[in-house]
């Protein structure tokens, strides 16, 4: 493919990647870019709390003193430029630390801070405007921690096109980073729809890291050299078409399969993936191999976004505590439950004599028994070693300090082959998260560079927002030649690939056809209803089905399935990582021949 061609490598998935990406990207990847992703809406808390403890913290401090510090002299050397939403809740405080890394190794460096997504100075006037929670319908709580809108890609281009080499960010939507770089590099506009759209869904493939290099892949057993895995490296055109590779030489796997299955991580309707720049369609996207770990990736659509920022905000709803012990013999799992069993009903006494409330939530899981990701279709197996999972919550500190303190007694007073205890578990505050919509008009960008301060003023640009409700014509559901199904069953797996992501409470699972002619059966196979009572156990709310017939795909919403999501719930699998694992499950009719 001839023209201009940027390469952009994706060196961080969130706080707390390995610290390998960048610099193997720095030293293999021949990139023009590094885009770093941090930010997740826990972070968001962590970090505020930092702030408050100390002025200079509240940004993700790993960025500057273990990443910077390793590759700024080579990246700087190399010409490579490097954007990050590391800034956190202190985007300013990030920048002074790389100031301070670059002097300390007599670097000179061109850094631009972007500002204006901390919604907290308009909390006053939302208190009485009847905000609501966008998934339950909650009122606004009453103290917040956080409140931070989903910024887009345009003053990361500004800042990229005043000539940063280093670009900072708060709060921005994941894979801005990605989408500002090439709206600088190709001089993208605001209303370049499917340009953008293009540019989004390259972001969206690179911000979670090695997840695009094989990471989480479906067929785990194929992917080779976990140890060296590559991070992910797009390379992109000016008609937004892009291929997803790696580093030559370093493990993991780039296929169709695995760029599929991380293109339908963390969505909802494919058709309208809403973003603060564009709407995307991603229905129509193609992927084709493009030679050995390379897989071009082209048919994204657009249309104008909408004129509303999703905010995301935190808020502390008491405090939690989860402990874990180990059962070893017969019937474990047995043991496992009567041992939380007696535990709760020790404390709730002890509560009550000492003046104290009930849990406001508990849960027991028994892992290793398949009873609480698999319900009724656990396999019932006498499993001779479990891992009781006790999680509870509490409005006060001091009741979970005194559940913690009789964690210990079950090694000496209950089941015989109890074991693991790795000490007294430490109750933390419960961080639940709100998501709003907002204005646009309410919130002005800025951006500081050189030590002054350019105002970007609002994000105006949803002008033709009225189209995005309208937005583009069905098009017919997939269909193929009539495939003859045996009187046979094999599991899902056998005949697709998967993964699952989270939003809040809301779990969406990928399912791909492994062959593009299996995909009808597949979807008579897999309607809503089916897919609903396979999970009921874990799903309370609706279960949608949307059709990506471009990948030969399907993505299920399930509505309110995560007890809450993130630290709201009490489930060992809180984000919802083994929802689609859960669905590979499912017996599926075999095609005949």
């Amino acid at each position: 493919m001839a023209g201009k061609v940027v390469r952009i490598g994706g060196a961080s998935g969130f706080w707390g990647d390995s610290s390998v990406g960048a610099p193997q990207l720095v030293a293999l990847g021949q990139v023009d870019y590094l885009v770093f992703d941090y930010l997740a809406e826990l972070t968001m808390s962590i970090l505020a709390a930092a702030r408050a403890r100390n002025p200079e913290l509240g940004y993700a401090t790993d960025f500057v003193s273990v990443t910077l510090r390793a590759i700024l002299k080579d990246a700087l050397a190399q010409g490579i430029r490097i954007v990050s939403n590391a800034g956190g809740v202190n985007p300013q405080a990030c920048a002074r630390a790389i100031e301070a890394l670059a002097a300390e190794q007599g670097l000179a460096v061109k850094i631009a801070v972007v500002l204006g997504d901390d919604v907290m100075p308009l909390l006053s006037q939302l208190r009485g405007e009847d905000v609501r929670e966008m998934q339950s319908g909650a009122a606004l709580p009453d103290k917040l921690l956080t409140a931070n809108a989903y910024l887009g890609a345009r003053p990361v281009k500004q800042a990229l096109d005043s000539g940063a080499q280093i670009v900072v960010t708060g709060r921005c939507v994941d894979s801005a980073v990605t989408l500002g770089t090439l709206m600088h590099e190709f001089g993208w506009q605001a209303d370049d729809y499917d340009r953008l759209a293009q540019g989004s869904l390259a972001g969206h493939i690179i911000e979670c890291g090695c997840q695009a290099t094989g990471g989480l892949h479906t067929d785990w057993q194929d992917v080779p050299d976990w140890a060296h895995i590559g991070y992910p490296v797009i390379e992109c055109h000016a008609d937004g078409s892009f291929v997803a590779t790696k580093p030559e030489g370093t493990g993991g796997l780039v296929n169709t399969a695995v760029i599929a299955e991380q293109m339908l991580y963390e969505i909802g309707d494919p058709r309208r993936y809403l973003l603060p720049d564009v709407v995307c369609d991603f229905s129509q996207v193609r992927l084709q191999s493009d030679g050995a770990q390379r897989v071009l990736v082209q048919g994204a659509r657009g249309l104008p976004p909408g004129p509303a920022y999703k905010v995301c905000a935190t808020w502390m709803d008491g405090f939690r505590c989860t402990a874990q012990l180990t059962i070893v013999g017969l019937d474990a799992a047995a043991k496992a439950r009567r041992t939380g069993e007696a535990i709760l009903e020790r404390t709730r006494e002890l509560f009550a004599q000492q003046g104290l409330a009930d849990y406001s939530r508990s849960l027991i899981e028994v892992l290793g028994s398949e009873a609480g990701n698999f319900g009724p279709q656990a396999r019932g197996l006498a499993v001779r070693e479990a891992v009781l999972h006790l999680a509870v919550m509490h409005a006060q500190k001091a009741a979970l300090e005194l559940f913690a303190r009789e964690i210990a007694a079950a090694g000496t007073s209950w089941s015989p082959g109890t074991t693991g205890a790795a000490g007294r578990p430490s109750p933390a505050p419960c961080i639940r998260q709100f998501a709003f919509l907002l204005d646009k008009r309410r919130l002005q960008s800025t951006l500081l560079l050189d030590g002054q301060e350019v105002q970007l003023g609002s994000d105006s640009n949803f002008a033709a927002s009225a189209q995005t409700s309208g937005a583009l014509a069905a098009d017919p559901a997939p269909s193929g030649p009539a495939l003859t199904a045996t009187g046979e069953t094999v599991p899902l797996i056998a005949l697709a690939y998967a993964r699952s992501g989270d939003k809040g409470n809301i779990s969406n699972i990928g399912v791909i056809a492994r062959r593009p002619e299996w995909l009808p059966l597949l979807r008579a196979e897999l309607t809503e209803e089916r897919v609903a009572t396979w999970l009921a156990h874990l799903v309370q709310g609706k279960v949608r089905r949307y059709d990506l017939p471009g990948i030969h795909a399907m993505n299920f919403v399930c509505e309110q399935a995560l007890d809450g999501g993130g630290m709201a719930s009490l489930r060992n699998d809180a984000l919802g990582k083994g929802m689609a694992q859960i669905l590979l499950t499912i017996p599926i009719r075999k095609p005949g021949n």
